[in-house]
This record gives structure tokens, C-alpha cells and sequence, in this order.
């Protein structure tokens, strides 16, 4: 047959696969699938280049199914491509399959994660800038994409990124097959209202109909011939197109269908395609110099946020795959220290930390090491990203900044009290907590190392220096700052030093105090946490819920350890004021510590 007739052929397969798999599995997204099938067909058998066998070629074309739900679909691409077995194809959704409901990377193919809406594109962005501005390849990414999630934010945050970086290596093909989930979508089949927002953001977008496959080649053809900006496909399609029982009919969506549409659908095909292999090259290597890592004299000050800046930029130096986002606020979270010292490897992410995190998510994929910075409080904004990512497997590091009520009189939008809580949820996670500057370079330094996502959390104002820059602090460790028999205090951060202060005017009373540095929040020094005999004190500038306190209390649980623990935290919403006003007002300072170890102490000696 000639190249187009295959075209069509391939399509009406990928159909009835998608039906095959969603009726055997009784649930799935057929006729999602079916919209883009022509799409997808004339993709994969007449532009993608991508070597099924390498699939972590950094030469390879990137195909992102930003719409993941159409699974289907992209489980019959791998089988056309060769890469499935119809036995495995017949697994999907089935327990202990490769073939989930939605794609996730347990299959060497799928980059990334998808199913959250809005993600796809934003991912594909930061593929993309890695591929002009990193490892300078000349392969594409290629991201299709629901009308539905036309309607998120994330969208047009990577829309507008894509035009500024001019990535015109990116094509986002739009399937507008007019029906979401519950009806008609907010714009239907007006083509227009979606490629004029896209030009007006500096896009060439071309307008098809996505069942011409002869269209369809020659929009890929000026998608790839475009230059200086990021092209989108918009192609009108119908949904459960080729069963005339559900084509363009609501009610549909997330539905299996009835297996005689394979019979409407022409039967069962056995396409095989021999998929173009990428263009040779290389990827680019920045050059690596000897580090000269901070070290910072105990007694001094510094502020870990400018620790972190400070370290990050000699892990640059040392190690070439480093690459640092940050939400445009460098000058603050001292991200700026490594884009002075290594330019070509910092991107600016702007007032967009979605965007942000969806570039690390894309640029981790071809192997980069990407740290990313806002203030912590703004990294609620791109928590789902981080979610995702955990489902990813990918490899995040992450800091927030300003964190907590210490941060004074910028006031209580810009204290980052949940940050704790948030990622300690993320599967996998890794949260750390430095209280000084020698602490902060060592945890940069060990994060660069980490797998899954680890996030550290940094504070504004300069803090004492109470380590020595050759002490190392093991992910799941703590340290032990002052020994005591009567009551430990438990803390992290800044309120290490609040607690060394309190454990002092307590030791002038005969109270002996230990104090215990839990910079490790995730996970945590059980072993240390589990032999305590005493009561314990734990304080954080965090809200009580899902923090240090929280955090302590699962160890000892899980240990089946009985202790008398008192939590102090945040508790009511903050104020602008000075940092130390605002640690006293929350009852996390110096004072409140002594006053709540004394009421302890009273209590376990049986005194009123």
C-alpha cells in the first residue's frame, strides 16, 4: 500500500485496539483515543524518530501523551512500533501490568506521567529548552493534547514560555474533539478561539482537520519547517470516531465500548512499523572545574538561603549536569550566585512555578540534575507537579525559601508554614532542614546524589554557625548539639537555635536539656528518636499539622515507643513584624521553650 493508504490503515488499528483493550478491561478511554488516532498514526509512521530499542537516546524525538487518559492509544503505538507483545497488550489495567489506566514510566517508552491535566506541554517545555540550550540536539518534541486542558493555567504558562525561549523543536498537536468528560468543552469545535490565543502568544499555529491524513502530514511538515517558534497543531476531530454508535455522541467519555466496533472498524490489523531512527550527533558537555565549596567559621552568621546559592554554584562547577530554575526570584533565594557563575545552565522560569517544576520534570528526563527555588509558600502553587512527579519516579530537587513566621514583616502571604506537610506526603520524598550555613553545603551537596524528590527548606534571616564545615549529616540522621537527662527538645532549623538557647537559661535553673537537631525530617532519626527516656519537646516555625512535631510522633509510634511529648507551633496566623516579635508571638522562641520544658519537667516529677 502507498504511504498515506498506511496512514489510514494504522489509524483504523490504533481504533481497534483501543477498543480491544478497553472492552477486555471492561473500563478505559476508547473513544478519547480514537479522536487522535489519525494523529497519532501519521506521527509515529512519518516523523517521529525514535529508536524503540535506546529508548534513553538523548538523540531521540520526545512524544508526550499530555492527554494521558488516552492510553489506549498510546499502548497501540508501542504495539505498531514493534516494542509490545499482544500478550502484554491484552494486560491493560489488569493488577501487575505495565499497561496502567493512565501511562507512567514502569514502560521504558513513557517519559513521564500523565493524567493530571495541563502537565503534558508544560513537561514538553522543559524537554525542549533541554534540547536547544542543553544538550543541543536537534530532536523534537512532539506533545498531544486534549481540548479539554486547553482550560488550565499550566497550558498557557507553557505557551507562553515556549514563544519567549523560541523553541521551535516543540509542536503541541490539539485534539478538538469537542466532548470533555460531562459535554461540550468551554470552546467546542472553534478552531479559532484556540490558534488565535496561541499566535498572540507568538506560536505559528496551523488549523486541520484531523482526519486528513494528507493534512495532517503537511502540518507536521510545516511544524518542522518553522523556525524561531513553537508550532500548534489545532485539529478538529470527532470523538469515537469510526463507530457510528458513539462518534460525536456524549455520554461516552472513560466508557468501553461494545467489540463490535472492531467488525464497524474493519477487523483487527497487524500493522508493523518500522519507526525512523534519530539523527546522529552527540549531546553536548559543560565543562567541570575544581569546586571550591563554601566553609563558613562557627560563630559567624549567614543565612541559609545564601548557603544554598553558595553551594548549588560549586556543585555547578564540579558537576556538569547541574541546572537551576527559579521562580524570578533569585536575588532572594540566592539562586542568582549560581546563574553568575554558570549562565548557560540557569533558566529563568519567571512568576510561573508550575512551569517551573513542569521544565525540571522535562529536563530530568534526558539526564539533567535540575535544583529548583521559589519561596516556599509559592510552591503550594505547583504541588500537583510535584504529586506527578513522584508518580514519574522522577528525580526533583526543590527549595523553598522564607520559609515560616520568621521571615518578619512581609507578613503572613508570604510564610511558607505547610511546606513541611506537603512534600513529607510526596512519595518517596526527602525534606531536609538546615539550621546553618556548613549544614546547608553539606545537604546541597548530598541532594545532588538523591533520588525521587527531595526538597530543602531554607530560611531568610542570618543564623550563628554551630557546625564545623567538615561535619557530615546523613539523609536520616540528626545530630545531638547538647546532651541532657531530663527532657529532650526536638527541633529543626531555626528553632535549633532557639532551643540551644532555652536548653542554656534552663541549665542555669538545673534542668538538663538535650537538644536534638532533626535536620533529616524525612525521613527521620528513628533509632535516636526511639531510645529517648524522657519527655520531649518538639518546636518548629511550621503550622502543627503534618511538621516536625507530626513527624516525631509517627517514629515513636512506629517504634512502639511512650513518651510525653509537647508540640510547639504555629498556631495562629501571623502578623508582619520583627522575626524575633513573631517567633515570641507564636510561642517558638527561647522563652517559650524554657517555659514549656519547665511545666514538663514539673509534670513528670509529679509536681503541680
Amino acid at each position: 500500500m502507498d504511504e498515506r493508504e498506511l496512514w489510514r490503515e494504522l489509524g483504523q488499528q490504533l481504533r481497534v485496539d483501543a477498543v480491544r483493550a478497553s472492552a477486555k478491561a471492561g473500563s478505559g478511554h476508547p473513544t478519547s483515543s480514537m479522536s487522535a488516532a489519525d494523529l497519532a498514526a501519521v506521527l509515529l509512521a512519518g516523523h517521529l524518530r525514535y529508536d524503540f530499542d535506546a529508548p534513553h537516546d538523548p538523540r531521540n524525538d520526545r512524544l508526550v501523551f499530555s492527554k494521558g487518559h488516552a492510553s489506549p492509544l498510546v499502548y497501540g503505538l508501542f504495539r505498531a512500533a514493534g516494542a509490545l507483545s499482544e500478550e502484554e497488550f491484552g494486560t491493560y489495567r489488569q493488577l501487575g501490568s505495565r499497561l496502567e489506566g493512565h501511562p507512567v514510566p514502569v514502560l521504558p517508552w513513557v517519559d513521564v506521567a500523565t493524567g493530571s491535566l495541563g502537565q503534558g506541554l508544560p513537561i514538553g517545555v522543559g524537554m525542549a529548552i533541554a534540547g536547544k540550550k542543553l544538550d543541543r540536539l536537534p530532536f523534537r518534541v512532539w506533545v498531544i493534547c486534549g481540548d479539554s486542558e486547553m482550560a488550565e493555567g499550566s497550558m498557557w504558562e507553557a505557551a507562553e514560555h515556549a514563544a519567549f525561549y523560541e523553541l521551535d523543536n516543540l509542536t503541541a498537536i490539539i485534539d478538538v474533539n469537542r466532548l470533555g468528560q460531562r459535554g461540550e468543552t468551554m470552546h467546542g469545535w472553534d478552531l479559532s478561539s484556540y490558534s488565535r490565543r496561541l499566535e498572540a502568544f507568538g506560536w505559528h499555529a496551523i488549523e486541520i482537520d484531523g482526519h486528513d491524513v494528507e493534512a495532517i502530514d503537511a502540518a507536521y511538515r510545516e511544524a518542522e519547517g518553522t523556525s524561531g517558534r513553537p508550532t500548534a497543531i489545532v485539529a478538529r476531530t470527532v470523538k469515537g470516531k469510526g463507530y457510528s454508535k458513539v462518534e460525536n455522541e456524549n455520554g461516552w467519555h472513560g466508557k468501553a465500548v461494545a467489540e463490535e466496533a472492531v467488525e464497524e472498524l474493519g477487523g483487527i490489523r497487524n500493522l508493523r512499523i518500522d519507526v525512523a531512527k534519530p539523527e546522529p550527533g552527540s549531546a553536548h558537555r559543560f565543562e567541570t572545574t575544581t569546586a571550591s565549596w563554601p566553609a563558613y567559621e562557627i560563630g559567624s552568621a549567614v543565612s541559609t538561603r545564601k548557603a544554598y546559592g553558595e553551594a548549588l554554584a560549586a556543585l555547578g562547577a564540579e558537576d556538569g549536569r547541574v541546572v537551576v530554575l527559579d521562580g524570578e526570584v533569585s536575588n532572594s533565594t540566592f539562586a542568582e550566585i549560581f546563574r553568575e557563575a554558570h549562565p548557560e545552565r540557569y533558566v529563568e522560569m519567571y512568576i510561573a512555578e508550575q512551569q517551573m517544576v513542569a521544565a525540571a520534570v522535562g529536563m530530568q528526563v534526558l539526564g539533567w540534575k535540575t535544583f529548583s527555588s521559589t519561596f516556599a509558600a509559592f510552591l503550594s502553587r505547583a504541588y500537583d507537579f510535584v504529586r506527578m512527579a513522584a508518580v514519574s519516579r522522577a528525580t526533583l530537587r526543590l527549595c523553598g525559601s522564607h520559609a515560616g513566621v520568621s521571615i518578619g514583616e512581609d507578613g503572613p502571604s508570604q510564610m511558607g508554614l505547610e511546606d513541611i506537610a506537603e512534600f513529607r506526603a510526596i512519595h518517596g520524598s526527602t525534606v531536609l532542614y538546615p539550621c546553618d550555613g556548613n549544614q546547608t553545603t553539606a545537604l546541597v551537596r548530598t541532594m545532588g546524589e538523591l533520588d525521587g524528590i527531595s526538597y530543602l527548606r531554607t530560611t531568610r534571616g542570618d543564623m550563628p554557625v554551630v557546625y564545623g564545615a567538615d561535619v557530615t549529616f546523613p539523609v536520616g540522621g540528626s545530630k545531638t548539639l547538647r546532651d541532657g537527662d531530663d527532657l529532650a527538645i526536638v527541633a529543626a532549623g531555626i528553632t535549633v537555635h532557639e532551643a540551644v538557647r532555652a536548653a542554656e537559661a534552663l541549665a542555669e535553673e538545673g534542668i538538663s536539656a538535650r537538644v536534638i537537631d532533626c535536620y533529616s525530617v524525612k525521613p527521620i532519626d528513628g533509632a535516636t528518636l526511639s531510645g529517648l527516656r524522657m519527655p520531649i519537646v518538639t518546636v518548629e516555625d511550621h503550622w502543627p499539622e503534618g511538621g516536625l512535631g507530626e513527624a516525631v510522633l509517627s517514629a515513636l509510634a512506629a517504634s512502639g515507643t511512650e513518651a510525653r511529648v509537647v508540640m510547639l507551633a504555629v498556631r495562629e496566623l501571623a502578623h508582619s513584624g520583627k522575626p524575633a516579635e513573631l517567633l515570641a508571638a507564636a510561642g517558638i522562641d527561647a522563652d517559650h521553650i524554657a517555659e514549656a520544658a519547665r511545666a514538663l519537667v514539673r509534670e513528670s516529677a509529679g509536681v503541680s
